[in-house]
């Protein structure tokens, strides 16, 4: 048996890992990889494997740096299952379209520039004709249920609390004659969170390969990120200007659409008008009400009152699907509030956005998830006093802000909690993965403090036999 690491090492974006085993290949994972665009695009257009040589997919959950590529690799001839839970895959049924309209809509901007400077035109990555192809493949298997995928290899999902159907991996496995069990933790969540339940324990494995997004950083309580969202708000609304929130469409957008909620009803922040400017996330939102199953108590508590049948919509808040409904937000002079994707500014509606308000220093931009090396979303944190939005130049005068407690990733004390469960006689090798290197080396080295096995941190490209 032999894994190898073909995303997310030592970097938090392209989850893609290789498990050869019993004369066949599966895939954990196929995500988009997001970075410098050129390295993006050329890295999620060639794959380091024939497509057509992998046998099954494993797809822990749906967010974009996990699934994002799955269309491309049907494209270039997968031809095997795609397993994951039911609400993943409705998931995806929205994600992977939005994804290739985006990536449609943003050649066609590009190549109107590019067309007037006559430099070459660029194509999409996959078009919603592949990302429909690729639908097709999804097999589903609800939680905690078992089915053989691969000769000799059995995959269980247990509930990762990390968003809607998010799965830790469990695969049990026959070799000559022997047993062996690895787990991918996908993405793990947070003990805590509001809307949906904590991620459960797996006490007994091999070998493990784990996230470390944030292995040497603690979150501030939910209670700490409210204040601290009600405060953006206040401030952004006394200044008179826009609060712009670049989030993920699925998690992100709905637990600040839920806080708001809660916010509002307690009478701690303005009325002042709220827009989810995002087709995906009004997707996404409907898939969420299709799977109180995934909730939590709290959540279920708060849809069960009298006044609350619908924990992500409340009287100051719109959702925005039309295009030239987005478009007019721009025209807005009063004090507004936009939720839009993509959450690393990537693409999306975002993009624009920004480009109409970054340099108006009335305007707040606030962070409410982890921002990629080499992403727009990244160099704004870091303070740039000027960044390119598709290409042309834009100053940087806005106020900008953010947030860890709205994290979907459990932090280091959550992260250490989870590995510790596991039986320390039998586990023989532990990867860290999903986390740049600062991260995953503070991380391994709590580990091996707490009497695990020493973990190896992979670097792209880098296999190991097991």
């Amino acid at each position: 048996m032999r894994i190898e690491f073909w995303g997310a090492a030592r970097t938090v974006t392209g989850s893609m890992h290789l498990l050869k085993v019993n004369g066949k290949q599966v895939l954990l994972d196929c995500g988009l990889f997001q970075g410098r665009r050129q390295e993006s695009h050329d890295r999620n257009l060639h794959f380091p494997f024939d497509p057509a040589s992998i046998d099954v997919l494993v797809l822990s959950h749906a967010h974009i740096d996990h699934s994002g590529n799955i269309p491309n690799l049907v494209k270039q001839g997968f031809k095997g299952d795609i397993v994951c839970t039911a609400a993943t895959r409705d998931l995806c049924a929205a994600m992977l379209m939005d994804s290739a309209r985006i990536q449609e809509q943003d050649v066609a901007y590009v190549n109107k520039k590019n067309e007037r400077r006559g430099d070459p035109l660029v194509e999409p990555l996959y078009t919603e004709e592949d990302a429909a192809a690729a639908m097709r493949h999804f097999v589903t298997l609800p939680y905690e249920r078992s089915m053989e995928i691969a000769p000799g290899v059995r995959v269980t999902f247990v509930d990762a609390g990390h968003m809607l159907g998010s799965a830790i991996v469990i695969l049990d496995i026959d070799e000559e004659g022997k047993s062996k069990r690895l787990v991918f933790s996908g993405d793990l969540g947070r003990p805590g969170t509001p809307i949906l339940r904590d991620p459960e324990w797996v006490e007994s494995a091999d070998y493990v390969i784990m996230e470390s997004t944030y292995g040497n950083r603690d979150h501030p309580t939910e209670v700490e990120a409210r204040y601290k969202l009600r405060d953006i708000v206040n401030q952004t609304y006394r200044r008179g200007g826009k609060l712009l929130v670049p989030a993920f469409a699925v998690g992100r957008t709905q637990e600040i659409v839920y806080a708001l909620h809660q916010l509002s009803d307690a009478h701690k922040v303005p009325q002042l008008p709220i827009y989810v400017d995002s087709p995906l996330a009004i997707n996404v939102t409907e898939v969420y009400r299709l799977h109180p199953d995934c909730y939590d108590e709290e959540t279920r508590r708060f849809m069960a009152s009298d006044e609350h049948h619908n924990p992500f919509g409340f009287d100051r808040l719109t959702y925005v699907r039309d295009a030239a409904d987005s478009k007019a937000l721009n025209f807005l002079r009063d004090s507004v509030m936009i939720i839009a994707a993509s959450g690393m500014c990537e693409g999306g509606r975002i993009l624009h956005h920004l480009k109409n308000n970054i340099s108006d220093p009335q305007t707040t931009i606030l962070f409410v998830g982890f921002q990629a090396e080499n992403t727009l979303g990244r160099r704004l944190l870091d303070g740039f006093k000027d960044v390119k939005i598709f290409g042309e130049p834009y100053p940087v005068h806005a106020q900008i802000e953010s947030i860890a407690g709205f994290s979907a990733h459990a932090d280091r004390k959550g992260l250490h909690g989870w590995i510790e469960r596991f039986d320390k006689r039998r586990l023989r090798g532990v990867f860290l993965v999903h986390g740049e290197l600062d991260a995953a080396t503070d991380l391994a080295f709590n580990i091996e403090s707490n009497g695990l096995p020493r973990p190896a941190i992979p670097v792209r490209g880098q296999g190991f036999d097991l």
